[in-house]
């Protein structure tokens, strides 16, 4: 039997050690992908720690129900080596990009199109064997798209942080007041936000972001503005600078102090969308949402349905590619060390 070469997490908290199975046989309608690319994603790092954090010393324990040794990686494209019996054999040699969050298909959010909402999901790289690894066994063929004629790169990356961001922006499209749109958080997920933002909105963008080099590569890649948050009074000659504030502004970090940062700066009657995982807590005084008469939504990845709209917009040259390099498999834990080290700008993809 073939054998298939995984980068796998052996034990939480520690670096990935490469493990050698059995190539899985697709069963129905499965399929069985060899992997050309898998992006490298900010949740790797949350699923290799075992946890997220809560704030107050609290974790979010995430091991659970999670057999190991176990390979993370949900940012997929490929060519079809191999289909179950129900699938069609005419995909066998076809490149597809890989549409990872993946529910049970019969409760009552999957029925309704909410994969992504699934309590007993299957995401690939999350609770399913992912794509840091020479072959990805898929449930079932609709979770395969098309993306001829984009990079490989780019069509991997399409399906996590490319559908975050295409969801986490859609949830402002049909804001009424659309006078601005602040970005906070240029990291892999941000960069694609600020390409799908040019063609999804007409206003001008502001972002924000604590790194320079971040801030420099986003004026250059098509920001209006670029903040530091850091900045003594930023948030003072940010309202000043927006007339009062921005109507919509997605925060891609998702910590205490971006969230801080995103309520002080979000105009009266706009919208905040939450999309980032780094974790902690947030308070806000009951009277100052009132006031502010603020929306405030979470947000983490699309549906299968949002998926295959965003490769229909990238495939029709609609989408500009994000900063992005790419990198060996086998070196992957060396790229997850400097990712959490913050010396990524963009996103790494990883190649077999």
């Amino acid at each position: 039997m073939a054998r298939m070469v995984r980068q796998s997490l052996v034990k939480f908290d520690a670096p990935l050690c490469e493990t050698i199975v059995d190539t899985p046989k697709p069963q129905g309608r499965e399929v069985l992908v060899r992997i050309e690319r898998c992006g490298l994603c900010h949740s790797d790092l949350h699923i290799q720690d075992g946890y997220a954090d809560l704030g107050g010393g609290n974790k979010l324990d995430t091991t659970r129900g999670m057999t190991l040794p176990f390979t993370l990686g949900h940012e997929i494209a490929g060519v079809v080596d191999e289909v179950g019996p129900d699938a069609p054999t005419g995909l066998i040699g076809t490149r597809k990009a890989v549409f990872p969050w993946i529910g049970c298909g019969q409760c009552r959010d999957c029925l309704a199109g909410d994969e992504n909402l699934c309590v007993k999901q299957r995401f690939l790289g999350v609770s399913i064997d992912g794509g840091f690894a020479t072959h990805v066994l898929v449930p079932d063929v609709k979770y395969l798209l098309d993306y001829d004629p984009l990079p490989v790169n780019q069509a991997a990356t399409l399906m996590c942080s490319g559908v975050t961001a295409y969801g986490a922006l859609k949830r402002l499209v049909d804001r009424p007041r659309q006078r601005n749109l602040l970005l906070i958080g240029l990291g892999g997920v941000g960069m694609m936000g600020l390409s799908f933002a040019q063609a999804m909105f007409k206003q001008n963008i502001a972002v924000a972001d604590l790194s320079p080099a971040a801030r420099e590569t986003a004026l250059k890649n098509g920001a209006a503005v670029a903040y530091d948050p850091a900045e003594p009074d930023v948030v003072k000659r940010m309202l000043k600078e927006s007339d009062g504030g921005f109507d919509g502004v997605v925060d891609f970090a998702g910590n205490e102090k971006s969230m801080a940062f995103a309520v002080s700066t979000v105009a009266r009657g706009g919208k905040v969308v939450v999309s980032g995982l780094m974790g902690g807590q947030f308070t806000l005084p009951m009277v100052q949402w009132v006031y502010k008469r603020m929306t405030i939504e979470g947000f983490m990845v699309g549906t299968l349905a949002e998926g295959q709209e965003l490769m229909a917009l990238a495939r029709a040259g609609k989408i500009k590619p994000t900063p992005m390099k790419e990198e060996p498999m086998a070196d992957v834990q060396k790229w997850i060390d400097e990712l959490r080290a913050g010396k990524v700008v963009g996103r790494i993809v990883l190649k077999n």
